[in-house]
């Protein structure tokens, strides 16, 4: 049990930031990232001998958090919701600014799909197979998903540049 909880330690100390940022791209927010990978890397700990084996353990603690966003957004969805605490990044928080805001805003323009692409391939630096067996689409879609983001990503990135 000792060696378990020793092992599980390690890898939560060297995944903890790169999931962070990872979910945190994929979502938009800082604060809906944080509550859901705490939770998938309780899940993680919770399963550790199977997530241990899994081929990407950080691949599966991001799908993980993704999936339980997901989950929560479709409880949620049918009721009228207020401008939501997730939706700006929270200027008292001087750790907030995980990744710059003009990076934020530019993955907060592009669709969903593509922010998980983005996400995996290069905030966890996942191949595009290990990418498209955790969202569950071919290794085709995405490398169009990845060009389409980035094509997207310089677009508004350049725009915004050139408007300061």
């Amino acid at each position: 049990m000792e060696h378990r909880r020793a092992d599980f330690a390690a890898f939560y100390e060297s995944a903890r930031d790169d999931c962070l940022r990872a979910v945190t791209a994929s979502l938009g927010s800082r604060q809906a990232a944080e509550e859901v990978v705490a939770e998938a890397f309780a899940r993680a700990w919770a399963r550790w001998p199977r997530v241990a084996d899994h081929p990407s353990p950080r691949a599966w603690v991001v799908r993980t958090a993704l999936n339980m966003h997901i989950s929560w957004w479709r409880r949620w969805r049918g009721e009228v919701l207020t401008p939501d605490r997730y939706d700006q990044p929270d200027q008292d928080d001087p750790d907030a600014a995980t990744l710059d805001p003009r990076m934020m805003a530019a993955l907060r323009s592009l669709p969903l799909r593509q922010r998980q692409v983005v996400a995996l391939r290069i905030f966890l630096d996942l191949d595009s197979k290990t990418t498209a067996r955790t969202l569950g689409i071919a290794a085709g879609t995405v490398t169009a998903h990845l060009a389409r983001a980035t094509s997207a990503l310089r677009a508004h990135l350049t725009s915004v540049t050139e408007e300061e």
